[in-house]
């Protein structure tokens, strides 16, 4: 899989896992496609041959989200979903995350930053762990090949999207 020079994935602390991506598009629009159902189900998809058939989002403090992905050709499904603790539009999400059938312990914090800069937008996601071991655990469950094949799909999007605005 290509990952672009601006896609890095880190282990800044014990218990976090840090993605970075820029994208050629303004902060408002990133955002947008992070908190609007009709646009995560396009890119949030993971590895090619999934499929995200529940994508709900109640957008405020408090609120809940939900996705399931399906794999269509094995028919493999896997959920998750948390509650959101702080929302400030355009620059920042916070919100829990645990999995159904989760692979580590407990759930984690995700904090999702997005940051104006020159060729467009740079989104930082911090995933904090309840453990060293819980981090370790996602790390090595391939989730980096999942953000990285989203967040090209995602890039298209907002590519399409920037075009259908412009006309």
């Amino acid at each position: 899989m290509f990952y672009p020079e601006s896609f890095a994935v880190t282990t800044p602390s014990e218990c976090e896992i840090l993605i970075t991506r820029n994208f050629a598009a303004p902060r408002p629009l990133v955002f947008d496609a992070f908190t609007k159902p009709e646009l995560v189900r396009r890119w949030l998809l993971g590895p090619d041959g999934w499929t995200m058939p529940v994508c709900e989002i109640d957008l405020r403090v408090g609120g809940s989200y939900r996705y399931l992905w399906r794999k269509e050709s094995t028919g493999t499904e896997m959920g998750m979903g948390g509650v959101f603790q702080e929302i400030d539009a355009p620059r920042r999400l916070v919100a829990t995350e645990k999995f159904d059938e989760s692979w580590y312990a407990g759930e984690a914090i995700d904090s999702t930053v997005f940051l104006e800069i020159a060729e467009g937008t740079r989104v930082e996601l911090t995933v904090r762990y309840e453990s060293q071991e819980a981090r370790d655990m996602a790390k090595r469950s391939g989730m980096e090949h999942g953000m990285a094949a989203g967040y090209s799909r995602l890039e298209e999007v907002l590519s399409h999207l920037q075009t259908a605005e412009s006309r």
